[in-house]
């Protein structure tokens, strides 16, 4: 077979593109070539995002909306066959992040941002990470870490059920928001040991805010890690999670849970409204938790004060605060707001350092008052204080922030009043992960109030001096909605006035911008694509793939391109591998899966700079046959454009093999060739390998029967060796041994410690739900839902046919499983015969 050019592959590029277009029942009203035409990998984007077209001077907003869309993108991690995504909050992962790089103190924001994605998986992934994945596991009470918890779920303040409530209305899946609900109740728990009795209120640091070096922080002996009180952060934060609880725990008809979280939400608007409501200053402020024994009050305003309005907690009569966001003493700022008021003494105290919020724009905190201005205009009665065109001057105000040196662009903080990043540091503040600005648009701007029922609302605060918007197919409840307004009828040619589409058919239309609910229809569901990417190894696992090649350049790195991370190209960090400065004709790039697997799916993803490293002008996928390297036959390759890091698909008839590698001419002159990463998808079918014995998890004598004892033993290739990990609820999974179909499961349902495990046909009890537990290096425990308890062998043996069964986990090596992605076993049979 010969090698693939680029240019044959480029030809595919226009074909792949038209057939997205049609693939659903949307409108094709925008060009969405056009509007894609900055960004990398284009065809992602099409197959992910709602199109946003804006008037001419508003272009700064629509800039803004695409870059965080690609900001987004790279942001998102894979992780690995276990846990599957994360979104980062920086670029490189940090000291206090949690396995895999995770920081939960944006985990809100991402989760709000990630609901608009088509792809399902992203957003549900995220979720399960923090609060049944990696989120959950201990971390150091360390002053690093917070002293005061233990776990990283609960690291910095989070609002999680209400991201997940909010994300579910956007999505429409009821079976993923009601099985995540005793996830949520635990996260809500886990924050007690922060609630004072008597008050009725929480307590946090602001350094566990998010919000170090605030005012109240430097009104204490600390000011980093110091100014502990009750906070409209955490209390708004609770209320908003209580109502989502109850809200779900409505939808499980589960009465006596939901009248539980109604009534903790009730006393917690009843504590604050009491406790930390300035009448004076008209605004909820900080109250000390140490030496205050009268609740005397911060008596600065901050921005947090806001924040009860992103969960609708205050009363009608409270919204006099919002004055202060216009006030040019208040909040008010060319890139603003402001953190801080600037009457007060501490406005931008120390500013000039790291990281201060007494009175710098910090992204995080905009898209959140944002978020509360948007609720404002839409739950409360209409009132004197703030307005729509208000709130049109806060996101053009936020887009303006989002630039640098003409181009759109995120990081830290920034100066209020003068165009300039203040914390933004070189190879860790840029596209900083740490707000919203996707959500702002369509919920705010565009005004698409997602609903728990089969409606959308769409109540735009675009005013109409604006001639036309458009936001074309939305995601939402497995249905296309485009909305869209065309003063005049000649921008979109569909006639002039309000309208929204659904699936591509006109629903509603008014003369006039203004208020539409719009029956969508049922929920059409969606289904998340099983495979797994075996080779992603992030973490360097010992018995994970292993990448290799002919040449790398001396700044870059071969386990860039197995890390689970795509950057774009314009930013200084770096995780890709390339052959720049090679002396070779040509180079290779490969990867080891020390075990043969089955393959027949590769995405590679090309790097390309356009000054010392190139796309290859052509490229073979091999793989090894055990004795020496050989291309890949019936190879089908796919790409939608020459874009660096575009998705190339390589899909061909199954190959077994331990070794795969892409040889690729350089261009000569010291230049090279690169990719971002590496990808190989496989069913998400393992092996199981007991860390104290090295032996496999199998079934006694093959068996298919119901019953049938687990047990450990040598590898010998049989297919009772092989499991299947399949998908359920709330982060859980089935596990299904490959050769008899049936479901890992404890015997007669048993909580005991040495219960023996089996297999049994799929009788829907939780004694058949697990869950994989990171431990490092690649080792895992196993856990059980109905029991609580691990997996481990019985008498910690290291013999075989030794019974595998459930213990509490008491650390010993037994208890820990190596997760090998392994051969299927209709290709293993098809090997054998």
């Amino acid at each position: 077979m010969r090698a693939i050019g680029w240019q044959d592959i480029a030809t595919l590029a226009a074909l792949a593109l038209s057939l997205q277009n049609v693939s659903g029942a949307g409108t094709s009203f925008l060009n969405h070539t056009e509007l894609l035409a900055d960004l990398e990998n284009p065809e992602w984007f099409e197959q992910n995002i709602p199109f946003l077209d804006l008037p001419t001077n508003q272009s700064q907003i629509q800039d803004v909306y695409y870059y965080r869309w690609e900001t987004y993108r790279e942001h998102l991690v894979y992780t690995g066959a276990q846990y599957g995504y994360m979104t980062s909050e920086f670029l490189q992962p940090v000291s206090y992040g949690a396995p895999y790089g995770g920081v939960n103190a944006a985990a809100g924001h991402h989760i709000n941002e990630g609901r608009w994605l088509r792809n399902l998986q992203y957003g549900q992934d995220v979720v399960n990470y923090w609060i049944n994945g990696p989120g959950q596991l201990n971390k150091p009470t360390t002053s690093l870490d917070n002293p005061d918890t233990s776990d990283w779920a609960h690291e910095y303040s989070f609002w999680a059920a209400s991201s997940v409530w909010r994300q579910y209305m956007v999505t429409g899946d009821k079976a993923f928001v009601v099985g995540q609900l005793d996830n949520l109740v635990k996260q809500y728990r886990g924050w007690d040991n922060h609630f004072n009795d008597t008050l009725g209120l929480y307590w946090q640091f602001p350094v566990w805010d998010a919000t170090e070096y605030s005012a109240a922080s430097y009104n204490s002996s600390d000011p980093y890690h110091g100014g502990a009180g009750f906070r409209p952060t955490i209390n708004g934060y609770q209320y908003g999670d209580a109502r989502a609880i109850a809200e779900i725990a409505n939808l499980a008809g589960n009465s006596t849970l939901e009248d539980e979280y109604n009534g903790r939400a009730d006393a917690l608007q009843r504590a604050m409204q009491a406790r930390l409501w300035d009448s004076e200053l008209q605004h909820f402020m900080h109250m000390a938790r140490d030496d205050n024994p009268t609740g005397v009050l911060l008596t600065s305003r901050e921005l947090m004060g806001f924040i009860p309005w992103m969960f609708s907690m205050p009363q009608a009569s409270d919204i006099v605060a919002f004055e202060q966001l216009t006030d040019l003493q208040g909040f008010a700022a060319n890139y603003g707001p402001t953190t801080l008021e600037r009457r007060s003494q501490l406005f931008m105290y120390q500013a000039s350092s790291c990281c201060r919020w007494d009175g710098p724009s910090w992204p995080y905190e905009t898209a959140q008052i944002l978020t509360a201005v948007e609720n404002v205009l839409n739950d409360y009665p209409p009132q004197q204080y703030i307005s729509a065109a208000d709130y049109i001057t806060l996101l053009q105000n936020y887009a303006a922030t989002q630039f640098k040196n003409g181009q759109p662009y995120v990081a830290e903080a920034h100066d209020p009043d003068a165009d300039k990043w203040i914390y933004d540091s070189e190879d860790h503040s840029e596209d900083y992960n740490h707000s919203t600005f996707v959500d702002n648009v369509i919920a705010g701007l565009i005004g698409l109030r997602a609903q728990p029922n089969d409606t959308v609302i769409v109540n735009p605060l675009a005013p109409s001096s604006w001639d036309h918007f458009a936001l074309e197919n939305v995601a939402y409840h497995g249905h296309n909605v485009t909305i869209m307004w065309d003063s005049s009828g000649s921008s979109y040619n569909q006639g002039q006035g309000f309208k929204v589409y659904v699936d591509g058919q006109l629903r509603s239309n008014r003369t006039t911008i203004g208020l539409l609910t719009v029956n969508v229809g049922p929920v059409v569901p969606q289904t998340i694509n099983p495979l797994v990417n075996i080779v992603a190894n992030g973490q360097k696992f010992p018995l994970g793939t292993t990448p290799f090649a002919s040449f790398t350049f001396q700044t870059d790195n071969v386990w860039n391109a197995v890390d689970g991370i795509i950057w774009r190209t314009e930013i200084p960090e770096n995780t890709r591998w390339t052959s720049y400065s090679s002396p070779n004709g040509e180079d290779s790039f490969g990867v080891d899966f020390q075990r043969p697997q089955a393959v027949s799916d590769v995405r590679l993803y090309f790097y390309y700079d356009n000054i010392g490293v190139h796309l290859p002008a052509s490229f073979d996928l091999q793989y090894w046959t055990g004795t020496t390297w050989t291309t890949i036959p019936n190879q089908q390759v796919d790409v939608s454009s020459s874009t660096s890091n575009t998705q190339t698909t390589i899909t061909f008839p199954t190959v077994i093999t331990s070794k795969l590698q892409v040889v690729a001419p350089n261009p000569g002159s010291g230049n090279g060739w690169g990719l971002s990463e590496f990808e190989v998808w496989a069913p998400a079918i393992f092996e199981l390998q007991n860390n104290n014995s090295a032996k496999l998890m199998g079934v006694e004598n093959e068996s298919k029967s119901n019953n049938a004892a687990i047990q450990q033993y040598e590898d010998n290739g049989t297919t009772d060796h092989l499991w299947q990990f399949i998908r359920t609820t709330g982060g859980w999974y089935k596990i299904m041994n490959q050769n008899s179909g049936l479901l890992l499961s404890v015997q007669d349902m048993s909580t005991s410690d040495s219960a023996a495990l089996q297999q049994y046909q799929d009788s829907g009890m939780e004694d058949q739900l697990w869950r994989v537990e990171s431990q490092g290096s690649g080792l895992f425990l196993i856990r059980n839902k109905h029991s609580g308890l691990v997996v481990g062998v019985d008498g910690e043996s290291m013999d075989n046919s030794a019974n595998v069964v459930q213990f509490e986990d008491t650390g010993t090596k037994d208890h820990l499983w190596s997760i090998l992605p392994a051969v299927p076993v209709s290709e293993l049979n098809s090997t054998l015969n």
